[in-house]
């Protein structure tokens, strides 16, 4: 594995965290779900999309018992396990390489979900260099997320909950459409707004899919800006 290292300054932190090339790090709504998580003592933990495994890691730090980190990254596991075991909690966190729930034990149903795989769409994914071993958001950047939504329904405990990261960077309207067909509590959590780098902020691509209404920005002065959101799920319907 080479040992890159990410600075993890968001809850529980500091922390040193080892990537690789194929490892998605975190980001702002990374750190926005890691200050909205809760986690019952003793609890079961499914992170899917859990790329360095910083909020598996964050997840037992917090108490849960048992947490099950999954992403597509075909390295997860070295890397995952590698940092888990730094920051003292290999013994209760465990990873698995495959395509969301996919790679599961037969065993688990989770008391807390964490759904981080808040796609872009593809086309901006490339102009943006953010996402470039993630390639899946689709089109509209809500494909993967409510794949994920629906084969979360389940895998939750009847007292579960899952934690949903959501932006104006991808369809949005149509996950939380779906989430409010699929789950009786639907709650908003927190949000932030976040400036787009000045290159992203006059591509073509980006200017294409607000005009087609796919995406949504605002502008202040000669900023642009997107928003990211947390939502808490539970109740499967």
């Amino acid at each position: 594995m080479r040992e890159d290292v990410f600075n993890w300054k968001g809850r529980f932190g500091p922390m040193e965290l080892f990537v690789s090339g194929a490892t998605f790090t975190p980001s702002t709504i990374t750190t926005l779900l890691a200050n909205e998580l809760e986690v019952p003592e003793g609890g079961t933990v499914i992170d899917v999309g859990c790329g360095t495994g910083i909020l598996s890691i964050i997840a037992a730090k917090l108490g849960a018992k048992r947490v099950t980190g999954l992403d597509k990254s075909p390295d997860v596991v070295e890397v995952g396990t590698h940092n888990a075991s730094v920051h003292g909690v290999a013994d209760r966190v465990s990873f698995y390489n495959g395509d969301l729930f996919e790679p599961l034990p037969d065993d688990v149903k989770a008391d807390v979900i964490i759904g981080d795989v808040s796609g872009i769409p593809d086309a901006l994914a490339d102009d943006s260099g953010w996402f470039p071993s993630k390639k899946g958001g689709g089109s509209r950047g809500s494909e993967l997320p409510m794949r994920m939504l629906r084969d979360a329904t389940s895998l939750l405990a009847e007292s579960g909950r899952l934690f949903l990261p959501t932006g104006t960077l991808q369809d949005e309207s149509s996950i939380l459409d779906l989430a409010r067909t699929l789950y009786k509590n639907v709650n908003k959590l927190s949000e932030r707004r976040i400036p787009l780098p000045p290159a992203l902020a006059k591509s073509t691509v980006l200017a294409d899919l607000v005009e087609s209404g796919v995406i949504k920005v605002t502008h202040k002065g000669s900023r642009i800006f997107w928003i990211a959101r947390v939502w808490e799920l539970s109740a499967p319907i």
